[in-house]
């Protein structure tokens, strides 16, 4: 059964009309003990169907462990979202309510190889000197 219903799916078809660039989202999941792993794979899934420019790959975690490490993944369920190149954007839990909305936002960002940060806000962040982990946290709502 689909979780997004079909007034949903065209709704976020319309959101993902205007891509540019390839998307690639790899989730990394598997079945034994991992609370919304299905959820979130189905999710990914449907949303890679709505458009030509997203494909979607996916991976059991305790299977493909190389894979896994390859992207640093530690923990599941979990979303990359990239192009050609890993921006390092991850999402972990199933991404739904208002995290939902920010993966179609990545998935925008990401096919358009656009960071949306300013000029100002680039160059501030080309004077760091070492690699900087951002994380932000969010609770479902």
């Amino acid at each position: 059964m689909p979780v997004m219903g079909d007034k949903e799916r065209e709704l976020v078809k319309k959101e993902l009309a205007g891509l540019t660039g390839q998307v690639t989202l790899v989730n990394f999941t598997q079945e034994l003990e991992c609370g919304y792993c299905k959820e979130t794979s189905q999710i990914i899934t449907e949303v890679a169907a709505l458009s030509d420019k997203i494909e979607s790959k996916i991976y059991d975690f305790a299977a493909d462990k190389d894979i896994a490490a390859k992207f640093n993944i530690e923990q599941i369920p979990a979303s990359v979202v990239m192009a050609d190149r890993d921006y390092g954007i991850r999402f972990y839990g199933i991404p739904s309510g208002y995290e939902f909305t920010s993966l179609l936002e990545a998935i925008r960002l990401v096919s358009a190889g656009n960071s949306g940060l300013s000029p100002k806000t680039k160059e501030i962040l080309s004077r760091l000197k070492k690699p900087l982990n951002l994380e932000v946290l969010v609770t479902p709502t």
